[in-house]
């Protein structure tokens, strides 16, 4: 188990790596602004491919059935229908889309990523089936081999074009590997059915995640969104890299605490209690540590590796990191959740966010800087975070741990009031409160 755990924990850090050295290289390789046009583009892929999510890939390793051949080919033909209408969406929306973000003159850039959901709706689910056997080596090299790929593009592509285009086709190298890197490490053949039977089944576990989904879009990408429409460019550029600094490694922790305890949930032991208030405590750990790293390590390595020119983004650090930490913690009940079947927990627990971002727009418009455009946004994940505990507690009839909970709040606090050795003590103390999450490791 502990094995399992590790390879998971170490391929999604390899991915995470490989995506902030790619990201470092396109910024410091090409203009600020040209920077910011880069960002656009996985603002507009993330739309397209949230607002279709239907989870059918969370699907095959909860459902009773599947590891049935016929269900994962069913599922994979709802997932090439799904690709294709994306890819249309975002063909015709291009237009739109570069005129809001104020380039419109680069609309066949967006029209070139709609073949991006295209690629990723060929993906074989095999990958996913497999880890319900706790066999988690095919899906990490489905992640790390195609950002590899994208990496190793980017001196060529930049030494050539030197602008924008860099990031696009990097992105279009990434998503096609990544297909081929799916049937290359699959074990059955790759086969599509349509049954209106799956795929009323796949709707209706699928529709809450769709409309999370889209609520986390406004998560991840309403911030940036609201930040280039009323401040341009340049302030987007160094809200898009602060982004990328914290939010890689933060996925890395939500995805393999996901990854790792929704198998163990889904089979409904008696463990499942125990397990449940592991995985919420593994995500308040894993904030912990993020916003320690990013205290310690973030300036130097703005400093070193982007230059002046990205010196604004310092006094950001800490609280995107306390932002993301907060988000990775909200992970944990609706994971514990979604192992019961309930999907609309990571809903419900994203619509304080949502609400989060009417108050930004008109705190920009108001004037307010970007410092105050992150504690509105800690605020409404904090809420978040409460709604996820109470909702955990209602439907799966487990409670999340009082003592952690607190001792994590209060690291919160002294991490963006006091000096980073304050927050490293604050911190080692709120890990020692996690008592399931340190007898769990233990035992394991």
């Amino acid at each position: 188990m502990l094995k399992s755990a590790l390879l998971i924990l170490s391929g999604n850090a390899a991915f995470s790596v490989f995506l902030l050295i790619r990201n470092l290289a396109v910024a410091t390789l090409i203009p600020l602004e040209d920077y910011a046009i880069a960002a656009t583009f996985m603002i507009a892929m993330t739309a397209v491919e949230m607002a279709s999510t239907l989870g059918l890939q969370q699907q095959i390793v909860q459902a009773d059935k599947g590891e049935d051949v016929r269900f994962q080919a069913a599922l994979q033909g709802f997932q090439v229908v799904r690709g294709l209408l994306a890819g249309v969406v975002l063909f015709v929306a291009a237009g739109s889309i570069a005129g809001f973000m104020g380039v419109p003159q680069i609309a066949w850039a967006y029209q070139v990523l709609a073949v991006i959901p295209v690629l990723n709706a060929l993906h074989h689910f095999d990958m996913h089936r497999l880890n319900r056997q706790m066999v988690f080596g095919p899906l990490i090299w489905t992640k790390v081999v195609p950002i590899a790929a994208s990496l190793l593009v980017i001196w060529p592509l930049a030494t050539t074009l030197g602008d924008y285009r860099v990031m696009l086709w990097a992105l279009v190298v990434q998503a096609a590997v990544m297909t081929v890197m799916s049937h290359v490490t699959a074990q059955r053949s790759y086969r599509l059915v349509w049954d209106r039977d799956i795929i009323g089944e796949s709707l209706r576990f699928g529709w809450p995640l769709l409309l999370n989904s889209i609520f986390l879009f406004g998560v991840f990408q309403g911030d940036k969104i609201i930040v280039g429409h009323v401040l341009g460019l340049e302030p987007l550029a160094l809200f898009a890299m602060g982004f990328t600094l914290t939010l890689a490694p933060s996925l890395v922790m939500a995805n393999s605490i996901q990854n790792f305890f929704l198998p163990q949930l889904s089979k409904g032991d008696a463990r499942f209690g125990m397990l449940a208030q592991v995985t919420s405590q593994t995500g308040l750990f894993g904030g912990v540590v993020l916003v320690i790293a990013v205290a310690v390590l973030g300036a130097p390595l703005v400093d070193v590796v982007l230059g002046d020119k990205y010196a604004g983004l310092v006094p950001l650090l800490v609280p995107l990191a306390v932002l993301q930490a907060i988000r990775i913690a909200k992970a944990g009940p609706s994971i514990a959740a979604m192992a019961k079947g309930h999907t609309t927990n990571a809903m419900w627990a994203n619509v304080p966010r949502l609400i989060s971002l009417v108050v930004i727009w008109v705190a920009l418009h108001q004037g307010a800087d970007l410092i105050t455009v992150l504690w509105i946004g800690c605020l409404g994940e904090f809420v978040g975070l409460i709604v996820a505990g109470a909702l955990m507690r209602q439907r799966t009839g487990v409670m999340m741990a009082v003592v952690p909970f607190i001792g994590a709040c209060a690291f919160w606090v002294v991490a963006v009031m006091a000096p980073w050795w304050v927050m490293v003590i604050v911190g080692l103390v709120g890990v020692g409160l996690m008592r399931d999450f340190r007898l769990y490791i233990r035992r394991k």
